[in-house]
């Protein structure tokens, strides 16, 4: 029975003792752990630095651009058409009735004032007589035949000055409160014409019965007649345009996990950074935080280093 009781003793003192030396034997382990996520975070952080040789940036296209203030423009994208500026426009009309001897220029001549269009011969002296160009332009109408018979109120002939055109912008209501005469406007015909930039001289103080739009003109510069009456134009109108402290190309942004980033250059490398973003246009957006003055940044071609970071995300597994 004594020795029973020995033994009892010595298995409760041992099992006491091996419960006082679990905690310790858990603290001991637990370093291990926080070690290896230390190591986890510091695998992500790497993953979200993509580093690049200077060879590939430059194939890609990616630019790097130093970030500081701007102007942010806030515009109204109109459509219109050209249209002959009546003032440079001449309807002329024979001065006395009778046969068309002679036509001597026909559409799309260009003619100087005084020159010679049609020879006509009166009824009354039986004598001929030149019909004449009132304006230096190009002939648009001619609706005179050799033989015809004429009158001297019929509009027959047409020349137009086309050095100056007017664009003839629609504009709706909504548009409205928002245009002035003197705005900045840029229009565009498409193909290999360059944009045209002036400004709104007229703004008209009705509307149109018809499209309930009021017009904006703007007097288009014409010397090599590109912009030919009748062409459906667009334009984009400046309304305003606000200095900003931080602003970039609209192309710096990516998106990236659910953000909106622009990469930045960090060490050797960039790594994308998510940005509050302002007033924008189709060109410049403000940034009202995660870019700061003086930071380097990428411009243009970021899809290329998100796009490296994405290979990188599916590519990087562990077998931990």
């Amino acid at each position: 029975m004594m020795k029973m009781f020995k033994n009892t003793k010595k298995l409760i003192a041992t099992l006491l003792a091996a419960m006082l030396c679990l905690p310790f034997s858990c603290a001991e382990h637990q370093p291990q752990g926080h070690d290896h996520e230390n190591e986890s975070h510091s695998e992500a952080e790497h993953r979200e630095l993509v580093q690049l040789p200077d060879s590939v940036l430059a194939e890609f296209g990616i630019a790097v651009d130093t970030a500081g203030p701007g102007i942010v423009r806030q515009h109204r994208d109109l459509t219109g058409e050209i249209v002959i500026d009546p003032d440079r426009l001449a309807h002329i009309i024979p001065r006395f009735p009778g046969i068309v001897k002679s036509v001597r220029k026909k559409i799309g001549d260009r003619v100087r004032a005084g020159e010679t269009l049609a020879v006509i011969e009166s009824n009354e002296s039986l004598s001929p007589y030149e019909v004449t160009s009132l304006i230096d332009g190009t002939v648009i109408e001619m609706h005179l035949t050799k033989g015809e018979a004429v009158n001297d109120n019929s509009h027959d002939i047409m020349v137009a000055d086309l050095s100056y055109v007017w664009a003839d912008l629609s504009v709706y209501q909504k548009d409205l409160e928002h245009l002035a005469v003197g705005q900045k406007a840029t229009l565009s015909i498409g193909g290999n014409i360059p944009d045209f930039i002036g400004r709104i001289a007229y703004i008209s103080p009705t509307l149109s019965e018809v499209k309930r739009t009021a017009t904006a003109r703007v007097i288009v510069a014409n010397p090599q007649g590109h912009w030919r009456p009748g062409l459906f134009i667009n334009a984009e109108v400046i309304t305003a345009a606000a200095e900003v402290p931080l602003a970039i190309p609209i192309t710096a942004l990516e998106s990236f996990e659910n953000q909106t980033v622009v990469f930045v250059k960090t060490g050797d490398g960039f790594t994308p950074q998510s940005v509050k973003i302002g007033r924008e246009n189709h060109t410049t957006v403000e940034i009202l935080a995660g870019l700061e003055k003086g930071e380097r940044y990428v411009s243009k071609g970021g899809f290329t280093l998100k796009a490296e970071l994405e290979k990188n995300a599916f590519g990087d597994g562990h077998g931990h």
